[in-house]
């Protein structure tokens, strides 16, 4: 099957996963109120691929059928540039608001797969060769492809790492004739509802002893004992004046549940090797899905930069507080393309023909973004002050009686209409004051881990110690008078 189109995905979620949401058994995803915004903006998604398949589309490499470039394998350093053009598309059409649409996971399975090698170390050639087919059969079905990365915090004062009589954390409890039964639970899995499938594999470091910890494998949604425990909505209606972000952009967040999950032999990934599962994420995983997560980071802060400037012009609000505050988000913006242009202008052969951007400057912005994403929601707000509560719905603006006093009190400075000024702020609202955007929030405040976390591994991974040490070096090693 080639690249799906949105009624394709649609279709796709029509089967027997286990999603709960309320105290209910959702049986029809799309159908849902509160995850049919999400599911039809996520079609948007797939459609755009057709609508824009000069940047999206690329053949497959044995097939020659159409699929999208963000399962491609970067061969050269131009592949690297051809990548950016279709992730840079989906990007815009999310405003980088759903950080979890499906390229993410294809940039992150194509990597795998082209150093399969990586995977192939300590004697864990046959889950490589796994992980590669199944990256096939990923970029030939245009699957819908979600993680769950992270295990449960319970006790914390216990530490982050699962302890080896931890029954909540997902682990391994039999083999079959078939394949593995796993039993646990991990978090989260953001686009669960929307998913296809969903992939397992290595975080944090496992401890001496933790084989059945030693996971990673992706199977269907509707997996036989999968269950998903969704947050509450945060969709508003689907009325796109209303709520237009949140009325689409809801990607939703689950917890799982692994109730005696049988995992195919040939979807396993690895299977108790702990070196592996320790090793392999600290290789060439980062400086290849860094591309996509900065490019979606990169296009969210322009668009913040772009909102707050209309927003202020629509008012009038050229003083110098306001002026001070879009200065601060276009920097943020504009260093934030720096970083991932000077990426990508620098790429690396990462061995077995593969080729993907410098890491440093991801690493860099990496560190930067759980600071500068709150910052952008709290300038959105400052600059919008009362007026982002003063924002008449849908309805009362096709209101006989209402319509004529809302154009004439409600309008802005200039030649802006109250029309404008109202989807203006409201469109502000959805970004920075509902409940989508205090998920979003949070969301970016922790993504990829903490910001504390990412800036102690930016120290880790600088590679221009030497030079800086040695600008130092040189007045330590100045002769006293």
């Amino acid at each position: 099957m080639p690249a799906r189109t949105g009624k394709q995905l649609l279709d796709g979620l029509k089967d027997d996963r286990e999603v709960w949401i309320d105290g209910e058994r959702v049986t029809d995803i799309a159908g849902h109120p509160a995850f049919a915004g999400a599911a039809r903006g996520l079609a948007e998604v797939f459609d755009l691929q057709h609508e824009a398949a000069e940047d999206c589309l690329i053949a497959d490499p044995e097939t020659g059928e159409p699929i999208n470039v963000s399962h491609m394998i970067p061969r050269a350093p131009a592949d690297i540039a051809r990548r950016h053009r279709g992730l840079r598309r989906i990007a815009e059409h999310t405003v980088g608001v759903m950080g979890r649409t499906p390229d993410y996971m294809n940039v992150t399975y194509a990597g795998f797969a082209g150093c399969a090698h990586e995977w192939a170390a300590h004697g864990n050639e046959e889950g490589a060769e796994n992980l590669v087919a199944y990256q096939k059969f990923l970029r030939r079905n245009d699957i819908s492809l979600t993680h769950t990365l992270i295990h449960p915090t319970i006790d914390k004062s216990k530490g982050d790492l699962p302890r080896l009589d931890d029954d909540v954390v997902l682990q391994k409890v039999a083999d079959t004739e078939h394949g593995i039964v796993v039993r646990g639970a991990r978090i989260l899995a953001t686009l669960a509802p929307f998913a296809d499938e969903l992939a397992v594999y290595p975080g944090l470091p496992l401890p001496e002893g933790g084989e059945r910890f030693a996971l990673s494998f992706c199977i269907p949604m509707a997996t036989p004992g999968l269950r998903f425990i969704c947050r509450d909505s945060c969709a508003g209606s689907l009325n796109r004046f209303d709520h237009p972000l949140s009325s689409r952009f809801d990607e939703q967040d689950a917890f799982v549940i692994f109730d005696d999950v049988e995992v195919p032999r040939d979807r396993i990934h690895i299977d108790g090797n702990v070196k592996v599962y320790n090793e392999v994420m600290g290789k060439s995983w980062h400086p290849n899905v860094m591309q996509q997560t900065m490019v979606r980071a990169q296009t969210k802060l322009e668009f913040a930069w772009g909102l707050a400037t209309a927003m202020t012009e629509s008012i009038g609000d050229f003083g110098p507080a306001a002026q001070q505050m879009l200065g601060e988000l276009w920097s943020y913006s504009a260093l934030a393309e720096a970083a991932v242009t000077a990426a990508e202008a620098n790429p690396s052969d990462w061995g077995n023909g593969v080729w993907f951007p410098d890491g440093q400057p991801l690493w860099a912005l990496r560190a930067c973004m759980p600071t500068w994403m709150p910052r952008a929601n709290e300038i959105i707000k400052l600059l919008g002050s009362h007026n982002l509560l003063a924002t008449p719905t849908w309805r009362m603006m096709n209101d006989g009686r209402l319509r004529p006093l809302i154009d004439r009190y409600l309008r802005g400075a200039k030649d802006t209409n109250a029309e404008r000024r109202i989807r203006l702020f409201r469109l502000a609202w959805d970004y920075a004051g509902t409940a989508l955007a205090g998920r979003v929030e949070l969301y970016e405040r922790f993504y990829l881990t903490s910001g504390a976390r990412n800036q102690q591994r930016a120290h880790q991974k600088a590679n221009n110690r030497d030079r800086a040490l040695a600008l130092v070096e040189r007045f330590l090693a100045e002769a006293p008078e």
